[in-house]
């Protein structure tokens, strides 16, 4: 039987999908699983509490050819680092507009008929007090589903475990999210976001580490 078509938003071609397969080996580290086959997301990863977070995420994206957008405000977009930046996939967002940034990433996944945005809920890999909502609101008034990414240090794995459709209920679709971080091993454990914090503290206690 013939394999379905993909529509995730594409870039790339095999050499770079080699290139980026040799750098994440050359780490020790490997894809698990396939991406959820869908055309428009936002893409969420975790935990983020190292630098390294970022490298390996990079290689995984060139790996899976994935064209994936991350938000960075429009001043930075000047002369040949406007550029560059637009080629490594970031998208301007004006600060100053009446729009707030949740509402100009909606207007632009409403204008294409691919587009994968990542966000970082975290919001920093120096343990975070919450996680911001505005994944999920992206989500929400997009339409778009959530998918969830992880990045195990101890198996030194990136996996896709979650895809979540956001409900009425911004509380609950969170939880949800979060139950897929449950177990993952982070690079240091010590800068966790409160949430997964608390999530592996339940976990040692009901194991007795």
């Amino acid at each position: 039987m013939a394999l379905p078509e993909s529509q995730l938003p594409r870039r790339g071609n095999a050499f770079t999908s080699l290139l980026g397969r040799l750098i994440l080996s050359l780490f020790g580290w490997k894809v698990t699983g396939p991406l959820p086959n869908v055309p428009k997301a936002v893409l969420i990863g975790g935990p983020h509490t190292s630098n390294w977070d970022g490298v390996v995420t990079l290689a995984a994206m060139v790996m899976l050819r994935l064209d994936g957008r991350v938000m960075i405000k429009d001043s930075a977009f000047v002369g040949p680092l406007g550029s560059l930046l637009r080629w490594l996939g970031a998208m301007p967002i004006d600060r100053n507009s009446a729009r707030d940034v949740v509402q100009q990433t909606v207007d632009r996944l409403g204008a294409h008929e691919r587009l994968m945005i990542i966000v970082s809920p975290e919001g920093t890999r120096d343990g975070a007090s919450q996680w911001k909502s505005g994944f999920w609101r992206i989500a929400s008034g997009a339409k778009v589903p959530i998918i969830v990414a992880t990045a195990d240090h101890r198996k030194k794995e990136i996996s896709f475990p979650g895809l979540v459709l956001p409900s009425e209920d911004m509380d609950a679709d969170i939880a949800q999210v979060l139950e897929f971080y449950r177990g993952v091993e982070p690079r240091h454990p010590e800068r966790l976001s409160a949430p997964l914090a608390a999530m592996r503290r339940q976990q040692q206690e009901k194991t007795g580490d």
